[in-house]
């Protein structure tokens, strides 16, 4: 355990780049595993969610080396030639790594055993191993569908179409990326829009890849078998990280901050939306377009936040950055009220009882309901803190540092039980709070 102490240190000044977008960083690994030659990917996130994914591809075939710039090379084996791995794959915490990559194995003509640390074990593969199945893959799973898990893939699969049932990017991933090796059309039905990267940057390295709307729902469809092409990615930063340094600045009084080179596809940057409509100044200073990817750097500054109610229909846009907006709803004035949020229970923690349970503990008036929070915020005032009792983190990153956050707005800061799983994602985390609040 490391815990660490999070505690008002005045306004945050200056400008500061979020490392690389986990997302797309996964993606590009991956897809540069299947293309047949190289290819090169700067500002990929070298958090330690990615670097299992590119431990596992190595241990099915791929070359993957980072030079001293930054830059990582990636050598593929071509769409159907993954290896058998000579171990298990370790995916630690890493939900994406774990999803995805079963998607790929399904549709191969090998066998792989998927682990995990104690967070990622408890979480649950069905919805994405119920529709592998349907295309041929056969899985062993721990009680309740869990890790450990045996996946014993096949090729050739069966194309499949297959309606979403929850909204989940991961689980329409890994469906496409069955669908690479597998002769035919695959489809996908998405009721609600969720994070489109995986789509965006299949058809960059060339799959046959579509997409329609039907009865106002997505239809993504993929043609097999794909040959993969190499390509240059530059990966632009992660607005997951952003949210937290965007909150900060709103919430801290006299801060103005820069935050350069974030991603804003649309079906992730819900949060920067939401904030707008509570009051809080978010401008955007040189938009731009990077590999098929929205980008700008988002100029931040002290707002007097309002609460709101939060429509559930944003809620897939922005899914992972629930944790960090109810920080800021503890200290807006009035009512913010959130719903229909029950994919937070299943994520690295139930991020909504945690959630609830630490600012509850830090002076903020919340009340939890089955999908959702409703929070009374405190019209700019300081919450309370913690006292001397730490908060609980259960290895989750994205509670340990929204609550690092909510220790700048209180009167005796916040305890945080343990800050190593802030290393997944966000590696320097604590390095760039710490040069924004020298100003």
């Amino acid at each position: 355990m490391q815990p660490r102490r999070f505690s008002p240190a005045g306004a945050l000044k200056g400008t500061i780049r979020v490392p690389g977008d986990k997302s797309i960083s996964h993606r590009s690994l991956m897809f540069g595993a299947l293309a047949v030659g190289e290819t090169t990917v700067t500002g990929l996130l070298e958090g330690e969610d990615v670097m299992a994914t590119a431990a596992a591809l190595r241990s099915m075939g791929a070359t993957i080396t980072r030079s001293g710039e930054g830059e990582w090379s990636i050598d593929g084996v071509g769409v159907g030639s993954l290896l058998q791995p000579g171990e298990a794959l370790d995916m630690g915490n890493s939900g994406t790594s774990t999803r995805l990559l079963m998607g790929l194995v399904a549709s191969h003509p090998i066998t792989a055993c998927f682990i995990g640390d104690a967070s990622l074990s408890k979480r649950p593969m069905g919805r994405v191993s119920e529709p592998l199945s349907q295309m041929g893959a056969e899985f062993t799973t721990s009680p309740g569908g869990t890790l450990p898990l045996m996946l014993r893939g096949i090729s050739p699969a069966v194309p499949i179409t297959y309606r979403l049932p929850v909204a989940s990017a991961q689980v329409k991933s890994a469906i496409l990326l069955a669908g690479l090796n597998t002769a035919g059309i695959t489809r996908v039905i998405e009721p609600v829009p969720t994070r489109d990267h995986t789509e965006r940057m299949l058809k960059g390295f060339g799959a046959d890849l579509w997409v329609e709307e039907e009865n106002g729902e997505r239809v993504i469809s993929i043609r097999g078998e794909a040959e993969l092409q190499p390509q240059t990615i530059a990966v632009p930063g992660d607005p997951s990280s952003a949210a937290f340094f965007a909150v900060a600045a709103l919430i801290v009084p006299g801060s103005d901050v820069l935050i350069e080179n974030v991603g804003l596809n649309p079906t992730r940057a819900g949060l920067f939306e939401v904030l707008r409509q509570m009051g809080g100044s978010i401008e955007e200073v040189n938009p731009r377009e990077v590999g098929g990817e929205p980008v700008a750097d988002l100029r931040v500054r002290h707002s007097a936040l309002k609460g709101i109610v939060v429509d559930p229909a944003i809620a897939p846009s922005m899914i992972d950055e629930f944790p960090i907006l109810f920080v800021a709803a503890s200290v807006a004035e009035g009512t913010t009220i959130t719903s229909g949020l029950d994919e937070l229970r299943v994520k690295e923690s139930d991020r909504l009882s945690a959630m609830a349970t630490a600012l509850i503990a830090s002076g903020a008036q919340i009340t939890e309901q089955e999908d959702g929070l409703t929070i009374q915020g405190t019209g700019g005032a300081p919450l309370a803190g913690g006292a001397n009792a730490p908060v609980t983190t259960h290895l989750d990153h994205r509670i340990a540092m929204s609550m690092a956050v909510a220790g700048l707005v209180t009167q005796g800061g916040i305890m945080v039980d343990d800050t190593r799983p802030i290393a997944t994602s966000f590696p320097n985390f604590q390095p760039l709070f710490d040069q924004l609040q020298a100003g």
